[in-house]
């Protein structure tokens, strides 16, 4: 797991997706959530306007990475 750094106290996930590189744009962002492979702390989040705050836990495929307000 890698920690992913914000400069406010909330992120939306999909912003998190592009930010954090787990996707590329998104359009990609979009298409991962509608299939339900993301998880925020362990359940399946569909939703790009979903917020996230510091200490957030979201997987992409073997992937993981953890919310950090500055």
């Amino acid at each position: 797991m890698r920690d992913v750094e914000i400069s406010d106290e909330m992120i939306r996930l999909g912003q998190l997706l592009k930010l954090s590189g787990l996707v590329e744009d998104g359009t990609e962002a979009k298409e991962v959530l509608e299939e339900g492979l993301v998880t925020v702390n362990g359940a399946v989040e569909t939703r790009r306007g979903k917020q996230l705050v510091d200490g957030d836990r979201i997987a992409l495929d073997e992937e993981e990475v953890r919310v950090v307000a500055r």
